[in-house]
């Protein structure tokens, strides 16, 4: 099979870079924020910990641990001048979020903080200064605190009308300056752990996919009803989903192990797109939810507007495949963002153990294709690595190169098999805390930022090798990939 000629990206071709409110901005408690999510998960191998387990108390407790998002990178008093590097690589959309609690501190007031929306208000028209189109993911794994503490986070329903009431502020204050925007970021990836996307730690094992599914359906009726208010408010823009995408491999050809790969792919891959684009449950839930004993709390009106109200485009992360045997048994395992599954020998992986699997990211974008039939935005794909700079003071990231070259690669072709693909924002753009473990050593960024795990550092930004890579990428429409 010949090798794709990139000069095929079409024109209009979204190129840029990603980021999360919560991992960059820092200043989390200036400006009339409230504590979030991320305020109290700890940095370093013991926040993976934590999301894994159950019980977490949501309390912040310096003696024992650090809170590297508690600074980001300073991002909240630096945007000018972060905005300006991703213009002068040619950026022509950011893919960013609102921190929730900077509008709503607790969640549940009667009126926004108008100092948070200010500070966005400034964003964006740096933003478009240079030409820069903002795509906004409105919730990032950052939901109030004060309602994980006192709802129970996304278990309860009673949280539905206040997300609601914050996406309307959103499409109100900004209709005119975002057009493009997301409800929930990587809505399934409470699957394996809802602390993250769903702002509970399940109070159990046993009880744990019943208060995940449940937790699902009213985040499912939110972004209906916010979708419903965007295309209202908004009747130019376009709102879509956000989901984390990983193929699952079978191990082997024993059918068997296929028929668990494809049971892995439908619950984790589809069930969160299904209701969000063809406004249903799949029918796969119904076995699935019986044999696993949930039982949803479903309301009259909750199943129409689903319906009534899907998204314009689906939205995916991509970092890796997932190779799965029914019985695991003592198999050897390799790590993942946020699951694990079996070493696939055909394949290298980063520093952090996460498979490197360029060819699955064309797979994903023709399976998501050619079930759903609508746009695909790939907003998150990045290598995590540790950088090393020079006596020179150079940062020479080949090994990023490499990757995201094969990758864009990748979308080419999948763009050459007739999916439709709307842009390209690679994760962490620039140097921010990683969401997974809180760490600064774990570098995405085409700019690196003096920033470490111990918190010591001046910030400088300092531009990597790939800054100027990607920087040609952009200007030549992806045909020149080449270092």
């Amino acid at each position: 099979m010949s090798r794709l000629n990139t000069s095929q990206f079409p024109e209009g071709f979204l190129w840029g870079g990603a980021t999360a409110a919560n991992q960059l901005e820092g200043a989390y408690n200036e400006g009339g924020k409230g504590l979030n999510l991320a305020d109290v998960l700890p940095g370093g191998k013991v926040r993976m910990n934590i999301i894994k387990e159950t019980g977490f108390n949501f309390e912040i407790d310096k003696e024992l641990y650090t809170y590297p998002n508690h600074d980001g990178i300073d991002h909240y008093h630096r945007y000018k001048e972060d905005i300006a590097l991703f213009a002068e690589m040619g950026f022509k959309t950011y893919r960013m979020s609102i921190a929730w609690s900077r509008i709503f501190p607790n969640g549940d007031e009667t009126e926004p903080n108008e100092e948070g929306l200010a500070f966005y208000d400034r964003v964006f028209d740096e933003l478009h200064k240079y030409g820069i189109e903002p795509v906004v993911t409105i919730s990032h794994y950052e939901m109030p605190l004060s309602l994980i503490k006192k709802y129970g986070g996304w278990r309860s329903r009673e949280v539905i009308p206040m997300f609601v009431k914050y996406a309307e502020t959103l499409f109100k204050r900004y209709k005119g300056k975002v057009n493009y925007w997301m409800t929930f970021n990587e809505i399934n990836s409470a699957v394996f752990h809802p602390i993250m996307s769903l702002g509970f730690s399940p109070d159990n094992e046993e009880s744990k996919l019943q208060e995940t599914f449940q937790g699902l359906h009213h985040q499912f009726v939110a972004s209906s009803l916010a979708t419903k208010a965007c295309h209202e408010i908004i009747p130019s823009s376009q709102i879509g989903c956000m989901i984390l995408y990983a193929p699952v491999y079978s191990g082997d050809c024993n059918p068997n192990n296929i028929l668990n790969a494809l049971k892995e792919e439908q619950v984790f891959n589809y069930i969160c797109g299904d209701v969000h684009v063809r406004g249903e449950y799949p029918a796969f839930t119904k076995r699935f939810f019986k044999e696993n004993d949930i039982k949803l709390d479903i309301r009259e009106g909750d199943l129409d507007i689903i319906k009534e109200h899907t998204v314009d485009y689906i939205a995916l992360s991509y970092y890796m495949s997932r190779t799965e045997v029914k019985d695991e048994g003592d198999g050897d395992y390799t790590a993942g963002n946020f699951f694990t599954g079996m070493r696939n020998p055909f394949l290298k992986a980063s520093d952090w153990g996460w498979e490197i699997d360029p060819v699955g990211l064309r797979i994903s974008l023709n399976q998501l294709y050619d079930r759903y039939q609508v746009p695909l935005f790939v907003v998150e794909n990045g290598l995590g690595a540790y950088d090393t700079i020079e006596e020179d003071g150079s940062i020479n990231d080949d090994y990023r190169i490499d990757y995201l070259r094969e990758h864009i690669r990748a979308i080419g072709e999948a763009i050459e098999d007739g999916v439709e693909v709307m842009g390209y924002t690679a994760w962490g753009c620039i140097d921010l805390v990683s969401a997974s473990t809180g760490e600064m050593s774990k570098r995405y960024g085409f700019i690196y930022v003096d920033k470490h795990d111990d918190g010591s550092g001046t910030l400088e930004r300092k531009k990597k090798k790939s800054f100027y890579w990607y920087q040609n990428v952009i200007a030549t429409n992806g045909n020149q990939l080449e270092k």
